[in-house]
């Protein structure tokens, strides 16, 4: 089902771990790649054994370094915008996907590979990880949503200065300014991502799809808006056997057992 050539998966017990395979260039993005990892995704969302996914690079060097620059170089005007668009499906399919997703920055994650670890829903990092968007050292700008996501999640004036100075920074910097979640030592970075990954998924399944919703979509328009949607969705849940048995659950004092309806 997960048979491609340049991204791994393995599944277990509701995890799927996935993994841009092209180590002999840091993991870069080319156009194969990237529709490899759109398509990944899609099958995943379609998927009911699996309710989370780590998404990581092979090797210890790299998460994913970045765009294919052999393929970028050869783009005419309308060919980079295809690029662009190409990129910006992947990491929405990512973002998409209505279950939670952690970035295992495993080492470098650059331009197009900041932006895919921005699309997803949370991020974890090795101490030795370096993340930035080095776009505009290369006289081009990010692409696959840099520009509009870095700044909803660390403010435009810390999203600038990355971008406009194009260096990446250290796992300890990218912890303290909010654009990673956690940072753990390099040899139980999987591992601790894929404990918290857990301790996630021991909630209301519904829940975690609907809350991710709430927050994306309510970032998208007004404080007002954002509020009608999350009353909206608070009511949709009032109607799911999850809701009803994490109430009860609750009140008899045991662990609820969620059944994702």
């Amino acid at each position: 089902m997960y048979d491609f050539r340049n991204v791994e998966v393995q599944c277990q017990d509701g995890v799927a771990t996935v993994r841009v395979n092209r180590p002999k260039v840091l993991n870069a993005l080319n156009a194969e790649t990237v529709l490899e990892i759109t398509e990944c995704f899609g099958r995943l969302g379609r998927d009911d054994a699996v309710s989370g996914v780590l998404l990581t690079g092979a090797g210890d060097r790299s998460f994913v370094a970045g765009a294919d620059i052999a393929e970028l170089v050869e783009d005419d005007p309308l060919g980079a915008k295809r690029t662009a668009e190409r990129g910006q499906g992947m990491c929405a399919a990512v973002e998409r996907l209505g279950k939670p997703v952690i970035a295992v920055v495993n080492g470098f994650a650059l331009g197009g590979g900041c932006e895919l670890a921005l699309a997803c829903t949370l991020r974890t990092a090795s101490e030795k990880a370096r993340i930035g968007l080095p776009e505009v050292t290369l006289g081009i700008i990010p692409g696959y949503g840099g520009t509009q996501r870095l700044p909803r999640l660390i403010g435009a004036g810390r999203a600038l200065e990355m971008i406009l100075g194009g260096k990446p920074v250290t796992a300890e910097e990218a912890f303290r300014i909010g654009l990673v979640n956690r940072v753990f030592p390099p040899e139980s970075l999987l591992a601790e991502s894929e404990q918290w990954l857990r301790q996630i998924l021991a909630n209301g399944p519904l829940a975690i799809r609907f809350a991710k919703e709430a927050v994306h979509r309510g970032l998208e328009g007004s404080l007002e808006a954002g509020l009608g949607i999350e009353a909206d969705l608070f009511g949709t849940l009032a109607a799911s056997e999850d809701r009803k048995e994490g109430l009860t659950a609750f009140l008899e004092k045991r662990r609820p057992t969620f059944c994702n309806r």
